[in-house]
């Protein structure tokens, strides 16, 4: 064989390794893109079906705890005054619900079973569940830098447990935003992407050294929800509609989309009717802006504490306070609060108030019992429903009806 040939079969065989190559290397660049693609169907932690085996309430029980409701119902709200929804459960039977007001005044929509209603801070209880789900799914450790997933998070100390637990020692953006034209124009809507972007570049200081004392900051859940984001590769709306609402049947339930649904959804109104209108604060998510009714909540609670959802050593660091470090009752878990009394009762809860939107969610786990209350009119009388725990359990609270 002549150099010419032998120059030319080596020139065939060395191109025909390159385009070996290139087809391998497009393989492995398509399989990193579908890889990719899929990403967030990977992340999404698989959800059980729920099946409540509660055992049934009796029809004369159901009938005695209807008129101790009743009673304290027309005592706290008197002449119809609620303007919302107020539910009470046991074993997941609804005992008592009650729906009345208007969801606009303007139109006279009328509210109803399926109106939803922004539920202010008690969002924070449903942000948390989403973050404990991918915990669970392994995509997030509680204990993980907040600097892992957010690179511009200027404080290197605080992990996903902190803000869960509101133990970061961030300020409140409200604040830092509120009052320096430096740091915020007020004219412009803030987004949490804003805040993050404020607090990495504007120097904004800690309140207290992170870590060492409960301060209870919606700041917190304002970068819970951004983690939500990073890890899903959804948008907040998104992901929670997939980790949480559609899973559990909460069809009335959703996330604010402030540019398209801030003019359709109820608005809140003083205690006077007066209507309350939006602010620059309205598009922050993962502290609030959450709306739902009290039916689709029912179905939440009674997933979230099944021992399906979670896994039980999981579920138990949601109900234990993190704030220990003075003496008291009240403390904080993942996304909870708490009152532990020195007999060993445990009473949970989370209230909510955002302009005018008022909300508590309870849940008696020792008696299987959920009370959900949601108001779009501004009144305190929506935190009095932890009263009616005394109906159910030995809660050292007065009693409902005096």
């Amino acid at each position: 064989m002549n150099f010419r040939k032998k120059t030319n079969i080596l020139h065939i065989l060395l191109l025909t390794i390159a385009v070996s190559s290139c087809k391998n290397e497009n393989k492995e660049v398509r399989k990193a893109e579908i890889k990719d693609a899929d990403l967030p169907k990977n992340v999404l932690p698989k959800m059980k079906p729920f099946v409540d085996e509660s055992p049934k309430l009796t029809a004369s029980y159901i009938a005695e705890k209807q008129k101790k409701i009743d009673s304290f119902y027309n005592k706290n709200w008197p002449n119809n005054s609620m303007n919302g929804g107020f539910l009470v459960a046991q074993n997941g039977q609804i005992i008592y619900e009650k729906y009345e007001g208007y969801a606009n005044f303007r139109d006279k929509t009328l509210i109803t079973s399926t109106t939803p209603i922004h539920i202010a801070s008690v969002s924070k209880v449903l942000t948390a569940t989403a973050v404990l789900k991918l915990v669970n799914a392994k995509r997030i450790d509680l204990d993980q830098k907040v600097t892992d997933f957010l690179k511009e998070f200027p404080y290197p100390d605080v992990t996903v447990r902190m803000l869960l637990c509101h133990r970061s020692g961030m300020r409140s953006y409200a604040y830092f935003t509120d009052r320096d034209k430096n740091v915020w124009d007020r004219h412009n809507t803030l987004t949490n992407q804003d805040i993050l972007t404020i607090m990495g570049t504007k120097n904004i200081g800690l309140e207290q050294k992170t870590g060492t004392r409960f301060a209870y900051c919606n700041t917190n859940y304002a970068m819970l929800a951004l983690i939500i984001e990073k890890v899903t590769k959804l948008s907040y709306k998104e992901a929670m509609a997939e980790i949480i609402f559609k899973p559990l049947g909460m069809k009335n339930t959703f996330v604010l989309d402030f540019d398209k649904d801030k003019k359709n959804v109820a608005p809140s109104y003083k205690g006077n009717k007066v209507e309350i209108g939006i602010d620059y604060l309205d598009k922050i998510y993962g502290d609030k802006n959450i709306y739902s009714t009290p039916r689709d909540l029912l179905k939440f609670d009674r997933a979230r504490n099944s021992p399906s959802f979670l896994e039980p050593e999981l579920l138990a660091q949601v109900y234990t306070g993190y704030s220990n470090e003075h003496k008291g009752t009240k403390n904080y878990g993942l996304g909870i609060r708490m009152i532990n009394w020195e007999n060993g009762k445990n009473f949970y809860f989370h209230n909510g108030w955002w302009h005018g939107f008022t909300s508590s969610y309870i849940p008696l786990k020792d008696e299987n019992v959920t009370i959900i209350a949601l108001s779009n009119k501004f009144t305190r009388s929506t935190y009095a429903v932890r009263k009616l725990s005394v109906l159910f359990g030995d809660y050292p609270f007065k009693v409902a009806d005096e």
